[in-house]
């Protein structure tokens, strides 16, 4: 590991201008980061400990929604009564990731932050634009099981690891952002992550300087809501496809829904066309394939990963039927 210095804030405005000086980085629980710096991926040479911010609260908005501090740990927001009662598929998703030990530490902020798990990008002698732009994709032609089927790129194929992210596109989250200059904006999760285009290593729309400080959700939707996550064994491990759902139905007719995908794509994956498929058609087995469908039309498989797009469509499929039922 390469040497660093470190220092501890309280304060939000003291953290974006600490962490404004060349080489500064966050570390809140530091799941994913140490790791990186262990395998000298990342090598920040000042580390800014935001971790006793106080922005540990889950707080009520007028309308129903809440407003939750980045440095909530996902413990935390998935045990939270509001959450499970307004917003299960948010703990649902939570609940399916990592372990309890790392879902203790891991703050909110942190996890919308977290880096790719493509074996390549954790290997220094393999080539990786999202590592070492100009490198290559070596996941391109090489092993590519878990990678991006929808919206990748030649220059890099990864997909993003959340649980959290793909429930918090379903229920159409915004994330609060503190700059240096004490300014707030706020950005929808949407529009958030970045898919890779020509930049892979430029992964969101954090501008330098700025800091998550909270994700606010709107007031609850109506629907049923559900997340499904697939993955090689039972616990502490990433999905292969997962997909969140909100389906609302009346006498037997699908007339609202959201469909969101997780690990098939650079971010959460929302598919506008799944929805169209859905509302205003019969909550039925064939009305779920034909969205399941409309999904997967324009994805596009590595040789390793082709399994994915049918993996993806029985998904969803599966997730619809027991949201809304099927006849």
């Amino acid at each position: 590991m390469r040497p660093f210095t470190y220092e501890r804030v309280t304060d939000a405005r003291a953290a974006v201008a600490a962490v404004s000086q060349p080489g500064a980085k966050f570390i809140s629980g530091g799941t994913n980061l140490l790791d990186l710096m262990k395998i000298d991926v990342e090598h920040p040479s000042h580390l800014v400990d935001i971790s006793h911010l106080p922005l540990t609260d889950i707080e009520e908005q007028p309308d129903r929604g809440l407003r939750i501090g980045a440095q909530v740990s996902n413990s935390g927001l998935a045990a939270d009564t509001r959450v499970r009662e307004r917003y299960p598929v948010l703990s649902q998703a939570l609940l399916a990731g990592a372990s309890g030990q790392l879902r203790n530490k891991a703050s909110v902020g942190g996890n919308l932050l977290q880096r790719t798990r493509c074996p390549y990008f954790y290997y220094a002698a393999a080539g990786c634009n999202k590592r070492d732009p100009g490198s290559g994709c070596s996941a391109i032609g090489g092993y590519n099981r878990i990678h991006a089927i929808l919206g990748a790129s030649d220059a890099c194929i990864a997909t993003h690891p959340s649980d959290m992210a793909v429930a918090m596109a379903v229920l159409e989250a915004q994330i609060e952002l503190l700059d240096a200059e004490g300014s707030v904006r706020l950005v929808a999760i949407a529009d958030f992550h970045r898919l890779p285009g020509d930049t892979p290593h430029i992964e969101t729309v954090l501008r330098p300087g700025e800091m998550i400080t909270a994700v606010i959700l709107p007031a609850p939707p109506p629907g049923r809501q559900l997340y499904r996550k697939v993955r090689d064994r039972a616990s502490y491990e990433f999905a292969l496809v997962s997909v969140a759902v909100i389906v609302s139905t009346d006498d037997g007719t699908v007339n609202s829904a959201r469909v969101v995908f997780g690990s098939v794509a650079h971010k959460p994956w929302r598919s506008i066309e799944a929805e169209a498929a859905l509302i205003g058609n019969p909550a039925t087995s064939a009305t779920y394939r034909a969205a399941a469908e409309a999904a997967m039309r324009d994805a596009v498989g590595q040789g390793g990963n082709d399994f994915k797009i049918e993996l993806a469509k029985r998904t969803l499929c599966r997730t619809l039927a027991q949201a809304a039922g099927a006849s």
